[in-house]
């Protein structure tokens, strides 16, 4: 699974980081970014929920 995140539309909500926080965190703008390591992340059972829980979908998974 590839994420894909769009920072410029990124506004901070911070539901990625509740979905998902051993993938996702915010920098100190407050916009998402991916925790080192984490950009192959399936193995989280929350990263699935992310695009959806995210309010302008910043935040698109693809299945490799």
């Amino acid at each position: 699974m590839r994420i894909t995140i769009d920072r410029d539309r990124c506004i901070g909500a911070g539901q990625c980081v509740l979905a998902a926080p051993a993938v996702f965190t915010q920098d100190d703008d407050g916009l998402v970014t991916l925790l080192p390591g984490h950009e192959d992340a399936a193995g989280d059972p929350g990263v699935r929920d992310v695009p959806m829980s995210c309010p302008v979908q910043a935040v698109a998974l693809a299945d490799d």
